[in-house]
């Protein structure tokens, strides 16, 4: 699965998604400079995913426990109640790693991706480990989809799009790049970033106050966008920054490649 194009569009859904918590959202506005490193931050987390996906063992460990000793030094203040709390605290890492694995999954199967629900499921269990990884207790990490859907019902009434969910949905869609690629970013980007936002859940669209294509559409173009980027060899996909598919290759050997589409035979 991560290894499929439609990750990119995840990802983005995942950012729209985790700043619809109020807590969550404000320790990224208090701790880090992503306006201006935008494309820093995206690939120390594609490098994060990357590691506990294709690395080591040994490179997962140190990758979580980089980020763990990152956390630990973080806080941030209540929006609502001025309270002082700790980035590392398990209920925002939780929202964070559940908005994050949802979209990848709700996406990729969504665009065309064969996953059966079985598969589904244990894509989620798997994902414990992920979890584990950024400090979080794994037996508190929804294993499957009913699961996941029972922990976004009690999360729910949490959510809200206040000041700083709406500076991540204007800086999404309109991230600072040189003047000379603002016809590329006003053509591409902001249609990739329409898209991972109409495939929000509708609660997240009536927080967020703009509407979105009917559900058949937006599966449609999210079909459309899977079918058009799988058809860009993976040999040159793969060429992107950070490269973790290749450098596994390269250790395990070409057979260890990923083959996505054999998961549905």
């Amino acid at each position: 699965m991560h290894g499929d194009p439609m990750m990119w569009v995840a990802g983005i859904r995942a950012l729209y998604l985790q700043a619809l918590h109020p807590r969550a959202v404000r320790g990224v506005m208090q701790n880090s400079d992503f306006r201006r490193d935008a494309w820093g931050r995206l690939m120390r987390t594609a490098n994060f995913v990357g590691t506990t996906t294709y690395g080591t063992t040994e490179a997962a460990e140190k990758a979580g426990a980089r980020v763990r000793k990152i956390h630990r030094t973080l806080s941030a203040t209540d929006p609502r109640t001025g309270e002082r709390y700790g980035i590392d605290d398990p209920e925002l890492l939780l929202w964070v790693h559940c908005a994050e694995v949802d979209s990848y999954l709700h996406v990729l199967r969504r665009s065309g991706f064969p996953l059966s629900d079985a598969q589904a499921d244990r894509y989620l269990a798997e994902h414990r480990e992920s979890a584990r990884l950024v400090g979080l207790d794994p037996g508190t990490v929804p294993a499957g989809r009913l699961e996941m859907a029972a922990y976004f019902d009690r999360v729910r009434p949490e959510l809200a799009a206040g000041a700083d969910a709406r500076a991540v949905d204007d800086f999404l869609l309109r991230p600072p790049t040189h003047p000379l690629l603002v016809p590329a970013r006003e053509v591409l980007w902001r249609r990739v970033a329409h898209l991972a936002y109409a495939c929000l859940p509708p609660y997240a669209h009536e927080l967020y106050g703009r509407p979105a294509p009917a559900a058949a559409v937006v599966t449609r173009r999210l079909r459309a966008t899977g079918t058009l980027l799988r058809c860009v060899p993976a040999r040159l996909r793969w060429q992107l920054p950070p490269k973790h598919i290749l450098r596994a290759m390269a250790r395990l050997g070409p057979e260890a490649r990923p083959a996505p589409y054999k998961a549905g035979r």
